[in-house]
């Protein structure tokens, strides 16, 4: 009677320290990540120097909602979404790269 025992919780202490692993190296950290990112676009503000997913620099015009306009060069203004923001670069970098 005991071996059955010992059989019916092998597989469900297998299963839950594989649950615990998938929560750990997976779920945890994307979570995390993903706070991360929403902080960053709750924080972003007109002026500041800004990389697009697609590799696109630019300076905030305007930000409506969850829509921004980003101004690429002088008159060129691109308007994208909010989650297509990948990073906020700092105060001067599109001026150091030209």
């Amino acid at each position: 009677m005991e071996g059955a025992q010992t059989s019916f919780f092998s597989p469900l202490l297998f299963l839950g320290f594989l649950l615990l692993f998938m929560y750990i190296v997976i779920i945890r950290p994307q979570n995390k990540r993903n706070k991360e990112i929403n902080e960053m676009l709750t924080n972003l503000e007109i002026g500041a120097e800004v990389i697009a997913a697609s590799g696109i620099i630019g300076k905030v015009k305007a930000i409506k909602g969850d829509y921004i306009s980003i101004e690429v060069s002088e008159n060129v203004v691109f308007k994208l979404q909010k989650s297509a923001i990948a990073n906020i670069l700092p105060k001067g970098t599109i001026d150091s790269i030209n």
